[in-house]
């Protein structure tokens, strides 16, 4: 499977950010792919005023989605992102949206919101209570995830558990000390801990780092990009998964719970 994954920032006005995300669509499908993953939050951003985003919330029958949607009519490429879907008034959901033609084939409401580095998601976002589904995708079982979600093993590995192998997560991930450290090394954290691939997408305005990834199962990143709009791309192997699964049995092997030693 050829997989892309599209980078950029996010502006204040949501009819720019469309407008891009259909520009990576197109330009992924023309490649060849058939997944892209775009970053988190991709409706609104302003680096002044972090609410912005879920002021500018939209319901799931507004014109982001449906534009989304009409694009996606016209082939067979799976585009996953996050938006901020109204939930109560001055309040929205952090919602990823799997759309796949001409409509929106999963959704999953971001579990762990990030209340974390003196920020506060859920100040104004309402958490998930759900573990997001497995979606299809040429062969492939893909797990769904959203950015803060990447620090917590037992999600990922949740997902594998349950078939997934490939983990897909769109993150606005936060500039600060080390953070890019962080990102990469739980990048292939999450890939080793599950054999799983990983397709990481990073929004890369000035608050946040980009350096999207695409790792493999072995935790190998094949292919990056740095902090400037891009797309990247790259071919995804289920012979390599299964020869790599077959040498690190990890999931196999797993003992969750020992007997108690008396």
């Amino acid at each position: 499977m050829k997989v892309a994954v599209g980078q950029f920032a996010v502006s204040k006005v949501w009819q720019e950010n469309v407008q891009t995300c259909l520009s990576h669509m197109t330009q992924a499908q023309a490649a060849g792919a058939q997944l892209l993953v775009l970053p988190e939050a991709v409706l609104a951003r302003d680096d002044n005023d972090p609410d912005l985003s879920v002021k500018f919330a939209q319901t799931m029958n507004e014109e982001f989605i449906e534009r989304l949607c009409g694009q996606s009519s016209n082939d067979q490429l799976t585009t996953i992102l996050t938006l901020h879907i109204k939930t109560t008034p001055g309040r929205a959901a952090n919602t990823l949206l799997a759309i796949r033609g001409g409509e929106v084939i999963a959704r999953y409401q971001k579990i762990h919101l990030y209340d974390a580095f003196n920020v506060q998601e859920s100040r104004l976002v309402d958490a998930g209570d759900c573990l997001p589904p497995l979606i299809e995708v040429a062969g492939f079982k893909v797990g769904l995830m959203t950015c803060y979600d990447l620090r917590f093993p037992e999600m990922a590995l949740s997902l594998a558990l349950a078939g997934a192998d490939v983990l897909v997560l769109p993150a606005a991930w936060l500039r600060g000390p080390n953070k890019e450290m962080h990102w990469s090394t739980l990048l292939a954290a999450r890939a080793l801990d599950t054999t799983c691939y990983v397709v990481a997408s990073g929004e890369c305005g000035n608050k946040n780092i980009g350096h999207s990834r695409i790792v493999d199962p072995l935790g190998v990143v094949i292919a990056a990009a740095n902090q400037q709009p891009t797309l990247i791309y790259a071919e995804l192997e289920s012979q390599y998964l299964t020869q790599v699964r077959a040498m690190l049995p990890v999931l196999k092997n797993r003992r969750f719970a020992l007997p108690q030693l008396l």
